[in-house]
């Protein structure tokens, strides 16, 4: 018997991924295209002002490696 990780319902409207996803071409998601994320730290900030800024940093990061969109 042969018990797969990876797999498509019947009729397409739900796949589920157990294992390990490689993606050797483009990664679209809602056909934006998907880059990189830069490697962050863990936050040092001691205040409120420095969290703000280091989420901003992160937000914008993710929005430019088309993980989010951001509102203005």
């Amino acid at each position: 018997m042969y018990n797969t990780l990876n797999y498509t319902e019947q009729g397409g409207g739900k796949t589920v991924i157990g294992g390990e996803i490689d993606i050797t071409g483009t990664l679209k998601l809602g056909g934006d295209e998907v880059t990189a994320v830069p490697t962050f730290s863990l936050s040092t900030a001691t205040t409120v002002s420095g969290i703000k800024t280091d989420f901003n940093l992160l937000l914008n990061a993710m929005s430019s490696a088309g993980l989010i969109k951001t509102v203005t």
